[in-house]
């Protein structure tokens, strides 16, 4: 076995790259037909999901076969090779078996314990076998890891540690409350129609949407998973189809909207979703300012601006922090921004001929704490005071913290799943908009808690490994027993051929006889070797024993050969 497999994943390489390498399902197709056609290279899958990208081969040179795959990926990828390069992982032989099982056990993913990476490994098999570019190795590989990953589900707590994207996603949007009461009598709108939107609209559904409208380039399919939804048992979702030039129309009715297509391009435009948001609130989108209006409310009321006579309006003034009848915060400089000299004149004049009474208030006050205060702290408590009793701030002194102010409510949640996104990153900065993408999905899981069962899954990974290792090395040398054991039959026949000769005059009964004790006599020669070179074979660095017995025999390497693709045929008609 020289299985390789040369990729990149979220846990290797940033969002931003892993959009730009994504491969369309033409490409891949395009990358398998490639890798079958380099040299290394005999047999060929791909595994693309939104978040990882791997080329998995049999090889039979590890370095040639690394600098292959890698070429090959970058070339289909659009993504030069040396900016690729510092992103991929390289696993082979068993490391590339325990990377696959993990995968498909849901360890690696993004969501830790999501199932259905399961269904993208089978998509993936079976367009390899379709394109035949998938041999004994890789499809006893993959369709091992199929069960593997089934196992650490049935025999697991997995499911509880991490849950598919889908509702992680949804997770977010809710931002903390539960799914289910969130997207009750809500009307969503699903982008796409295949394994992931389908996965979507399903969970939707289950959640209690009031309505699902699936949007398809293809209509015919978008008809027929709004048919699955509507004749669910589980359900009562009223479903339907559209087109995908009928999307702006349904965007500005629905109340959330997935999207997770195979589009290189962006489905959804900002200035869409801000026409969107503007036909359901019949005002436009506007942007997020880059520095919200704070309300202090822990400041004490001041004098500044209500005090009788006061030359100044200041909750009037462009900037200020209104607190309402009772008047308003002082922010440092700011509340006076933009003030002309003649007006700063007239406040200070005002302030400096303030009431002896607000004065002598001041005064008794600075007196009082005096006496109790370190004298340390006697400036801290005057400068206090005097904020308090004439409204002004020192121009030195530091900025309030600043409060930022509630986001109000989304009119319209997004999750977007695809790889590359379909929504335009630019709708983060739309006031009553919420946008979860694959970037952000990534930020939150970094934080997702690891359920104990991990480690049970784990330990199923590791013996799955060393399992399937020993049935290959086994595998291995099955046709050199075989090419052993038709050269031992060919043997026997030639000398009962010789034994006709020299005595013809044997009946068939004897005849019979004779060939049955010297079959028996070279099955039994070669039944504990055979035996305990496949036991010896199975295990670690076992795979030499092959070779040795093909030298201990003088085997015909071709006559191994021939068993071998004999075999893979057998295969691959049962498969058919």
């Amino acid at each position: 076995m020289s299985l390789l497999v040369v990729g990149l994943s979220h846990r290797s390489a940033p969002v931003s790259v892993l959009e730009r390498a994504a491969l369309s399902a033409d490409t891949q197709v395009k990358l398998l037909q490639d890798t079958i056609a380099a040299e290394p290279a005999t047999e060929a899958m791909v595994l693309a999901t939104c978040n990882r990208i791997e080329l998995y081969a049999d090889v039979d040179k590890f370095h040639a076969g690394v600098a292959e795959l890698s070429t090959l990926l970058a070339q289909h990828s659009g993504v030069g090779l040396e900016e690729l390069t510092p992103y991929l992982y390289v696993h082979y032989e068993d490391r590339a078996v325990h990377h696959l099982f993990s995968v498909a056990c849901g360890l690696d993913s993004m969501v830790v314990g999501e199932g259905q990476i399961l269904g993208q490994i089978k998509d993936s098999l079976a367009t390899a076998q379709e394109l035949h570019t998938a041999g004994r190795l890789l499809n006893d590989l993959f369709q091992q890891s199929l069960r593997v990953g089934k196992r650490a589900h049935s025999e697991t707590g997995i499911d509880r540690a991490g849950q598919s994207l889908v509702t992680f996603g949804l997770e977010q949007l809710t931002s903390g409350a539960a799914v289910e009461a969130w997207a009750k009598g809500k009307r969503a709108l699903v982008i796409g129609a295949g394994s992931m939107s389908s996965l979507a609209a399903a969970t939707l559904a289950r959640a209690g949407v009031a309505e699902v409208v699936i949007a398809n380039r293809t209509l015919d399919r978008a008809e027929r998973l709004a048919r699955i939804l509507q004749e669910g048992q589980d359900t009562d979702v009223s479903a339907r189809a559209i087109p995908m030039d009928a999307v702006p129309g349904e965007l500005t009715r629905a109340d959330l909207a997935v999207s997770c297509t195979g589009a290189t391009g962006l489905v959804l435009t900002a200035e869409a979703v801000a026409a969107a948001v503007e036909g359901r609130t019949g005002a436009p989108a506007e942007e997020r300012a880059a520095m919200p209006t704070v309300v202090r409310e822990d400041l004490p009321p001041t004098s500044v601006g209500t005090d009788e006579n006061c030359p100044l309006d200041l909750p009037a003034v462009q900037g200020s922090a209104v607190q309402g009848a009772t008047g308003f915060s002082v922010m440092g400089e700011a509340a006076v921004a933009g003030m002309d000299a003649a007006t700063l004149e007239q406040h200070a004049a005002w302030v400096d001929n303030g009431s002896v009474d607000r004065r002598e208030a001041t005064r008794r006050t600075h007196e009082a704490d005096a006496l109790t205060l370190e004298a340390d702290a006697e400036v801290i408590t005057a400068l206090a005071a005097t904020a308090a009793a004439i409204g002004r701030v020192p121009e030195r002194r530091k900025p309030e913290p600043v409060v930022v102010a509630p986001r109000p409510a989304p009119v319209l949640s997004l999750l977007d799943l695809a790889m590359p996104r379909d929504i335009d990153a630019a709708v983060h900065r739309l006031l009553g908009v919420r946008l979860v993408d694959i970037e952000s999905l990534a930020e939150a899981s970094a934080d997702a808690p690891m359920a104990a069962d991990v480690d049970m899954v784990r330990r199923i990974v590791s013996d799955e490994v060393a399992a399937f290792g020993a049935a290959q090395r086994a595998a291995h040398i099955t046709p050199t027993v075989v090419a052993l054991r038709t050269m031992a039959a060919d043997v026997v026949a030639n000398e009962i051929a010789r034994l006709d000769g020299r005595l013809p005059g044997l009946d068939e009964k004897e005849r019979g006889e004779i060939t049955q004790t010297v079959r028996r006599v070279v099955d039994k020669l070669l039944h504990a070797p055979t035996v305990r070179v496949k036991q010896l074979a199975a295990e670690p660095g076992g795979a030499g024993y092959a070779d040795a017995l093909r030298t201990l025999f003088d085997l015909d390497p071709e006559t191994v050969a021939s068993v071998s693709r004999a075999e893979n045929d057998a295969e691959n008609r049962g498969r058919a």
